[in-house]
């Protein structure tokens, strides 16, 4: 994969985000291993910007090492300052696989946090009955009692005085 190409600015201001960031990646002794490679693959996957510490001490392994891993990975140098390197890759195209939440919200077509099915068994008034089942969809405020009914969770009351912080 070539190397992203990057503008002055848009460099400058990776930078500026990669400030407060802590390294992700740690290349030590053994060099640029598959493993260093794999974890790095996943760190840009997650975050796009990465930074990585590298404990060799020259200067050419270190720019070496950061040329592979942008070559191997599409990704494009950002900065290199002493032992520190930053990374960056943008979020691909590809289509990330849906989570559970999110094919339940497709199907039942709610927003929101986490709604989920469940199967509600609610007794009779008459004891000679069967207990009737029901299908329900929750969503994530919203708590199902032992009786059967759907309760939402109640807006927490704050002080007046934590309200001023």
């Amino acid at each position: 994969m070539p190397i992203l190409p990057l503008s002055s600015a848009q460099r400058s201001s990776l930078r500026a985000q990669a400030h407060d960031l802590s390294p992700v990646v740690m290349i030590g002794d053994a060099g640029l291993t598959d493993a260093v490679m794999k974890e790095t693959e996943h760190a840009l996957a997650a975050h796009q910007l990465i930074k990585i510490r590298v404990f060799a001490d020259e200067k050419e392994v270190r720019t070496e090492f950061m040329n592979r891993i942008c070559e191997q990975l599409g990704a494009s140098p950002v900065q290199m300052i002493g032992k520190l390197l930053v990374i960056y890759r943008p979020e691909s195209a590809a289509p990330k696989k849906k989570t559970f939440a999110q094919t339940l919200q497709e199907q039942d077509g709610f927003k929101g946090a986490a709604p989920r099915r469940v199967t509600v068994m609610k007794a009779p008034a008459n004891p000679a009955h069967r207990p009737r089942s029901k299908q329900m969809t929750i969503k994530g405020n919203e708590r199902v009692t032992s009786g059967g009914l759907v309760k939402r969770a109640k807006k927490t009351t704050v002080s007046s005085k934590k309200k001023m912080d």
